[in-house]
């Protein structure tokens, strides 16, 4: 009995035991994560200290109100990109510059960090001094390093960082404008400039560069500030070390977003924040010539309508080599929606005065802009409800034109740009860029837009189960008084040609014989090549238009047409003069399946790898070990029957 009674109370001691080891247990964690909470919150948020509050712009039209009522998101973008809902004031942060203030020399005690929306203080050491600002720049390159340890330089950031971290956040590029535009004399009255650079996960080389090369190359007198936002940025080096470098530079802002906003959204907010009558945006890879700056702010002066760019110059992603682009140059895009740079140089020689004039361009891309701060505002901004990355030019291109403003490429202005790889960060949804251009399509392209679906079959099949919130953008629209799509094409984009689409006569290019479909490498460009036959793509990317002026017209831009050299079937660039030669044209016989060509009066034929070929026996060791599409005396051979499959068509406007 008596041993039962002990061994009870033994139970009972070691049950207290474990029930006071679970509640401390309990109390651990709980105290271990309300810090660890505090000490993220703490992390994510440590600028250095403002010296001045931030001053909003007196009388500037408030464009918070554009950036809150974006239209929320048709697709979830994943738990590190929350759709936006509101930018209230608790969910930024700003570092403004340390440099001429009062007291520039002060180095030791600490100061207040104001973290607005909380009740408290966060005190902190001061910031180092200017000498030190080297060795941050070194701590941001080697963190930037450590983080890149598993995946290579190239494959983190679209570009050689490794040869980048070698180069100089002052390097000077050679000068490559034209004679006349160095001896310019430019007004000591031309308006302030804020340059607006948003980032996200931007290397740490590239990004300094792109501020240095801003301050290096600007002048003071026009420079307000430089506004640099960070995107939601989630690499270690452009966090605290970044606050600390940037506050000791002179005329630069930071300003960190808790939500991922993308590009339009991130220069909205930027541009909601600014100061200065113009605003540049800029690409957090860019390097700047010197005397960029005054000649867009003269265009923009002159006409506060003017949205204008200057020429884009390419550094290359691996050699970091820069390469000067030839002028003339402008931007344009295809029924795709995909935009480029169209450079056109033999208008040199017919007008030597073209070398320093403005050419009128019907997109500009993303790279450089500036533009009037009000004008920017009252024609509605970026829209806030293009999703992250993709198009967003393009829409704000035709938007301008179209609601009373021009666009134009200055060619005394030169930027040079960092040519990526790849895009270096995942899309969390690979449809994000269609259902930007789904908005793009259904708010500015009016009947033409059917034309976009039939050459982007993703989105038209994305379109056909959901539609896009742009009630706002109609709106708009309508307020301004916006012309039509047809007035674009007709007055500002002539030289887009529009597809005839007729029922049997477009669509991809299918070969009966082989089961595959007429096919042009993309990375030919707009130079024209050999033809192939390759898989049915069943994208639109395929898409050729046989018009009544018996012109196969290959691709999105219907820049390219059939044609022959020798027997060997390529591209070549379309005549813009009626009517068109005969060497392009072509007749398609339905009840055959046959296409022929009209001056050589021989037949289309997919030749395999290997095939020989049949009228031109000397040629073997020419055409041996080459397939593709050739002209051969007309048979009924299956692989000289085509027909024209449409993947879609749709009804209406």
């Amino acid at each position: 009995m008596r041993l039962w009674g002990r061994a009870t109370a033994v139970r009972r001691k070691m049950l207290c035991l474990w029930l006071l080891l679970l509640g401390f247990a309990l109390v651990t964690l709980e105290l271990s994560d309300l810090f660890h909470s505090r000490h993220r919150d703490l992390s994510h948020q440590k600028p250095a200290p403002p010296r001045r509050p931030l001053q909003r712009v007196p009388n500037a039209p408030d464009l918070e109100v554009i950036v809150d009522s974006r239209d929320s998101p048709a697709v979830e973008l994943g738990v590190d990109l929350a759709p936006i809902k509101t930018l209230q004031e608790d969910q930024l942060l700003f570092v403004p510059s340390g440099q001429g203030t009062k007291n520039p020399q002060q180095k030791k005690g600490s100061y207040k960090v104001l973290l607005p929306g909380a009740n408290r203080d966060l005190r902190v050491p001061a910031p180092p001094t200017h000498g030190e600002m080297e060795k941050a720049h070194l701590e941001g390159m080697e963190e930037g390093m450590e983080e890149g340890v598993e995946k290579s330089a190239v494959q983190k950031y679209g570009f050689n960082e490794m040869v980048s971290e070698k180069m100089s956040l002052h390097r000077r590029l050679p000068e490559k404008n034209h004679p006349q535009c160095l001896g310019g004399q430019y007004s000591e009255s031309l308006p302030s400039t804020s340059v607006v650079i948003c980032f996200h996960n931007e290397a740490w080389s590239t990004l300094l560069r792109t501020v240095h090369s801003v301050l290096d190359t600007a002048p003071k007198q026009h420079l307000q500030e430089v506004l640099l936002v960070d995107d939601l940025s989630q690499h270690g080096h452009l966090k605290s070390v970044l606050s600390e470098y940037v506050s000791h530079l002179d005329k630069v802002r930071l300003i960190r977003s808790t939500k991922r906003l993308g590009v339009g959204g991130c220069r909205n907010l930027g541009a909601a924040r600014a100061a200065g009558e113009v605003l540049v945006f800029m690409d957090s890879h860019c390097e700047c010539q010197k005397g960029w700056l005054e000649p867009l702010l003269e265009r923009v002066a002159q006409d506060r309508t003017r949205v204008v760019s200057p020429i884009m110059d390419v550094i290359d992603w691996q050699t970091f080599q820069y390469n000067a682009t030839q002028w003339p140059v402008r931007g344009v895009f295809d029924w795709r929606l995909d935009f480029y740079w169209e450079s056109k140089p033999q208008l040199q020689d017919k007008d030597p005065d073209s070398a320093v004039r403005p050419v009128q361009s019907p997109a500009l891309g993303g790279g450089v802009l500036a533009v009037d701060r009000h004008f920017f505002q009252s024609v509605g901004a970026y829209d806030p409800g293009m999703l992250l990355w993709g198009s967003e030019q393009i829409e704000l291109s035709i938007r301008v034109w179209s609601c009373g403003g021009t666009m134009e490429v200055v060619p005394c202005s030169r930027v040079a740009h960092v040519d990526h790889h790849h895009l270096p960060y995942p899309l969390p949804d690979q449809e994000l860029l269609q259902r930007n251009k789904i908005r793009i399509a259904d708010t500015w392209m009016d009947a033409y837009r059917k034309i976009f679906y039939r050459r982007d079959t993703l989105a038209h099949f994305i379109r056909q189960s959901e539609s896009p919130n742009i009630t706002e953008r109609l709106r708009i629209k309508r307020s301004l008084g916006c012309r039509n799509f047809h007035w674009y094409l007709t007055s500002v984009y002539p030289q887009l040609y529009i597809p005839q689409d007729r029922p049997t006569l477009s669509g991809e290019l299918y070969n009966v014989g082989t089961g595959s479909c007429a096919d042009y490498p993309r990375g030919l460009g707009l130079r024209g090549g050999a033809m192939n036959a390759a898989p049915c793509s069943g994208t639109g990317s395929q898409h050729c238009d046989l018009n009544s002026e018996f012109e196969v017209r290959w691709g999105p831009m219907g820049a390219l047409c059939l044609d022959a050299s020798g027997e060997r079937v390529i591209l070549s660039p379309c005549p813009t003069h009626r009517p068109t030669i005969s060497r392009l044209q072509w007749k398609f016989i339905k009840l055959s399946g046959q296409l022929v060509h009209q001056q050589s009066q021989l037949c289309l034929e997919v030749v395999k790898d290997g095939g020989l070929t049949q009228s031109s026996p000397r040629d073997v060791n020419t055409h041996a070990k080459t397939g593709g599409l050739f002209l051969r005396p007309c048979s009924h051979h299956p692989r000289q029957q085509w027909h024209f499959e449409q993947l879609v068509a749709p009804k209406g406007a």
